[in-house]
């Protein structure tokens, strides 16, 4: 299997300048015009893909176009708009609850803080870090989606299996610089190399540091299974 380097801030390190040479020009791939089409969509985008998220904000930012009218549509009728996204009537409802607290308790605008943001229905601390990042440039945390849960567990860098857990581990030594870069590298390589299922070590650029590697273990740390 491949070799972990002797420290985990040695590992993240070489892990975060190998991925960062494979993927320069990585950033956030949600579509969006301002902070509340952030929120929106960062919300659709649990347990669905981007992509999925983008076509269907890409019609539903023109009906629904500011928090006002989130706010009042119908939940059916906001439902039906999300229907191809899982988990539509319950997103309807966090987005509508959402859209009247941003309307009725800070004029329209998103909240800018963590404490704020989470306390929005449908918003846990991931999607206030992305929205956090994105819409305000500041970076507090790490964002945990599957792709860095199952990547950090894979290449060693953490054992914990809770996404709360896991960033909290992580901050313990990725530099607070790279925080953020840390996530979308972590996404685009689990999207095109790193997969859940069936990964393609052989063309990994972190293959000879990975002790999950398929070319030589047995074993997948990120599941903690033995590898089909």
């Amino acid at each position: 299997m491949g070799t972990p380097l002797d420290s985990r801030e040695a590992q993240a390190t070489a892990v975060i300048d190998r991925l960062d040479a494979e993927y320069p020009d990585t950033t956030i791939s949600l579509d969006f015009s301002n902070r509340f089409e952030l929120l929106v969509a960062v919300i659709l985008s649990a347990q669905c893909t981007d992509a999925r998220v983008n076509e269907t904000t890409d019609e539903l930012f023109e009906s629904y176009p500011s928090p006002e009218a989130f706010a009042n549509a119908p939940q059916e009728e906001l439902a039906e708009a999300l229907n191809s996204i899982t988990y539509y009537n319950n997103k309807a409802s966090y987005i509508r609850e959402s859209a009247q607290i941003v309307v009725e308790e800070y004029d329209g605008d998103v909240p800018d803080t963590m404490g704020e943001l989470t306390e929005l229905p449908g918003v846990g601390r991931k999607t206030a870090n992305v929205v956090l990042q994105h819409g305000y440039d500041v970076v507090e945390g790490i964002v945990v989606d599957t792709h860095v849960q199952r990547l950090t567990r894979r290449l060693g860098l953490t054992e914990e299996q809770r996404p709360e857990r896991i960033e909290e581990d992580l901050m313990e030594f990725v530099p607070a610089e790279r925080w953020q870069a840390f996530t979308h590298l972590f996404i685009d390589h689990g999207r095109a190399t790193c997969t859940a299922r069936n990964p393609e070590c052989g063309d990994c650029v972190l293959e000879d540091i990975c002790p999950s590697s398929k070319v030589d273990s047995s074993t997948d740390l990120a599941s903690g299974e033995e590898w089909a």
